[in-house]
């Protein structure tokens, strides 16, 4: 996924912008597209600052969390191809 310019703290701004003014005036202040704020909107809407940075933790950690398994298949792979070799 690529790398947004924008900090999860600064979307969940420019979304409350959003909210007090139209999409368009927004995302032509902030040079972006109509479709990423309507984009971020499926992602943050209704967020504050303090649960986005939550948010966010979360995402990390769940990320982290999901590589573990993948980790311990390879470590068992390679234990079973070590096995298998005769000494």
């Amino acid at each position: 996924m690529k790398k947004s310019r924008h900090t999860d703290e600064q979307i969940a701004m420019i979304l409350s912008e959003a909210n007090e003014t139209t999409i368009a005036e927004t995302a032509r202040k902030h040079s972006i597209t109509d479709q990423i704020i309507y984009r971020w909107r499926r992602l943050y809407d209704g967020m504050q600052v303090n649960d986005v940075k939550e948010f966010k933790g979360l995402r990390d950690e769940n990320a982290r969390l999901k590589k573990l398994p993948a980790e311990r298949v390879l470590e068992l792979d390679v234990m079973k191809e070590i096995n298998e070799k005769k000494w």
